[in-house]
């Protein structure tokens, strides 16, 4: 089968993109389990689940976009994607990544306090009362 030159620099680009996806899904997957896990099968057995589920996720995007089209420099060049982005974006995307969820966490506990800060009180009222009729 014939590619033109057009489909080709396609092919090229969404592999790509598709291993910069692959990256940005491995730095989300490694910020939400940690960096140190001590239990080995529970690592293995949460890698082996991420990398079933991102290439699942891979396969639907290149069947998408390249038509289902996979030979060998599709594979070289979503290798290459990945590296491309955790040699150059990686460290900048994970400092991105966690200050949103200190920051997130932040806003949570706030909104938490502002919620139940009136029914503290109440309860803080109502034990008040009770040790006065005692």
């Amino acid at each position: 089968m014939i590619i033109s030159i057009i489909d080709q620099v396609r092919l090229i680009i969404f592999s790509l993109l598709s291993g910069i996806i692959t990256g940005v899904s491995f730095d989300i997957y490694r910020l939400i389990r940690g960096f140190e896990n001590p239990n080995k099968i529970l690592t293995i057995i949460q890698d082996l689940l991420f990398w079933t589920l991102t290439s699942i996720v891979v396969f639907v995007f290149l069947m998408y976009t390249n038509e289902g089209y996979i030979n060998f420099y599709v594979y070289l060049c979503l290798i290459i994607g990945v590296y491309l982005y955790l040699k150059l974006i990686s460290r900048i995307f994970i400092k991105l990544q966690y200050r949103s969820l200190k920051f997130n966490g932040k806003l949570f506990r706030v909104a938490m306090n502002v919620v139940l800060y009136p029914i503290n009180l109440l309860f803080y009222k109502l034990k008040i009362k009770k040790k006065d009729k005692l």
